[in-house]
């Protein structure tokens, strides 16, 4: 089957041959005829497999074919992500799928100034690609509405789940207005899943080209039991002895992501990491060197793991596995994209055997044990020392500097904002008022003469009652 036989409008065509797009995947050919027919959808669908083209090209082909003005502070198309990096991905694919027709495509999510969305979105936009949180935000400041959206999309809903994001999700639910089209996407489907598509959905059409939690099944799987201690010394040898196009590194938390990179810069080998505590140029320039071959390695926690779609991604490495099953399924997507072929290595020590158990029930797959290699204990005994913590990739030389002297300016003109004061103080010989220089205590005399000239006299002592009990003036 070919694209031009689903029944897509010319200009989408045009676009896909231009992508050199002919065919198009399992879950595309599923999904497309039924949303072209604007029917609900509940799509299951594993990382990977072209669920991105299969909610935008029919949703494409419904603007193509039905233009209307754009609502004021609002948008004909909502799409939910749950992370910055998978919300930009996506506004760039609807980019390209309508390159050739007139729409606007924005995006909404933290971490960029907030103005700069509300005045890109002030005149209405057709799609808005956008995380539950700032979306809500916009919301909430009246700055953006989604009463007149007429197509709506939940993507990787399982993840939005593990995030906590249900009670946004519920939220949005209820703003959204009832005569809508509804898209509903997961790579896997738990109770609670479905549960939740229940709020979104309208008597859905269900397609599946997965079983739930499976893998894919052109990524070659192996693991090795090592020692949490001496994981940075396995991932040096691995990534010595691995012909390494690409690797995503994964670890579960963001100190630990921080941690690997220092190791692997101490010993010389370059690597950015990625996570919720870097800045979004930070994450934007770390994911564009991977992107373009400028860094082979990207160390993430599993907030990357459904915003990464990098093909050339040859290795996926668990330097330490998830306790959740399911994120596994979405670590090791990354790699095997588009017909390719793929390993995922695994480091497992003895606190994670059970979360190795619970990935095997749920997979079905036994990974292959790699033992430890011959040389192994003399690299943990050569480990070179981490490299000491630095800036993160956004902050060039040039841009510290920048940064420096506008810290420097802000000071000074702090200093001078305090020192205006100080001379208004001043009498017209030049020399401050004579509580100052009488040293009545804890700088008494410049809070009196601040009040006598408050109250207009002639700076008669007695004018402040305070300053009448110190000096011991009667009162008056």
């Amino acid at each position: 089957m070919h694209f031009n036989e689903l029944g897509l409008s010319e200009p989408i065509i045009k676009a896909l041959t231009a992508k050199k797009y002919a065919e198009p995947t399992p879950i595309q050919q599923k999904a497309i005829p039924v949303l072209l027919e604007g029917r609900d959808l509940c799509g299951i669908a594993q990382t990977g497999t072209g669920k991105t083209a299969a909610f935008a090209l029919p949703s494409l082909d419904y603007f193509a074919r039905n233009p209307r003005p754009t609502p004021i502070k609002g948008c004909r198309m909502l799409v939910l992500s749950p992370t910055r990096e998978l919300a930009a991905q996506i506004a760039q694919s609807f980019r390209d799928y309508g390159r050739f027709l007139r729409l606007s495509v924005e995006t909404v999510f933290g971490g960029v100034p907030v103005n700069k969305q509300i005045r890109a979105l002030s005149a209405g936009v057709d799609i808005v690609v956008a995380t539950p949180g700032r979306l809500l935000d916009l919301i909430d400041q009246r700055a953006f509405t989604i009463k007149d959206t007429e197509i709506f999309v939940l993507d990787e809903a399982d993840q939005m789940m593990d995030m906590g994001f249900i009670h946004p999700l519920k939220r949005i639910a209820k703003l959204l207005p009832r005569d809508r089209q509804n898209l509903f996407f997961s790579a896997t489907m738990p109770k609670e899943i479905e549960a939740l598509a229940g709020q979104f959905l309208n008597d859905p059409v269900k397609v599946s080209v997965a079983p739930q939690s499976t893998t894919a099944e052109r990524v070659r799987q192996q693991l090795t039991f090592v020692n949490q201690a001496e994981k940075q010394a396995l991932l040096h040898i691995v990534l010595k002895t691995e012909e390494i196009d690409r690797a995503l590194i994964f670890t579960r938390t963001k100190h630990g992501a921080d941690r690997v990179v220092r190791f692997l810069e101490g010993a010389g080998i370059q690597a950015f990491a990625i996570h919720g505590n870097k800045s979004q140029a930070q994450r934007t320039t770390a994911l564009q060197a991977f992107r373009h071959g400028h860094c082979k390695l990207l160390v993430a926690t599993d907030i990357a793991a459904r915003g990464i779609d990098v093909s050339g991604v040859s290795h996926v490495i668990n330097f330490e596995i998830p306790n959740v099953p399911e994120q596994y399924v979405h670590r090791i997507g990354r790699t095997a994209r588009a017909g390719a072929d793929g390993i995922a290595i695994s480091f497992v020590a003895d606190d994670e055997r059970p979360y190795l158990k619970a990935i095997e029930r749920a997979t079905k797959v036994k990974p292959e044990i790699v033992p430890l290699p011959e040389n192994f204990l003399e690299a943990v005994r050569n480990l070179p020392k981490p490299a000491p913590q630095r800036k993160g990739p956004s902050q060039s030389p040039a841009q510290q500097a920048k940064r420096a002297e506008g810290q420097r300016r802000y000071q000074e003109g702090q200093k001078a904002q305090r020192g205006a004061p100080d001379k208004a103080r001043r009498g017209e010989g030049g020399h401050r008022g004579e509580g100052a220089h009488r040293g009545e205590g804890d700088g008494a005399g410049a809070k009196k003469n601040f009040r006598r000239r408050r109250g207009g006299g002639g700076g008669a002592v007695g004018t402040h009652k305070g300053a009448v009990q110190r000096t011991g003036a009667p009162r008056g």
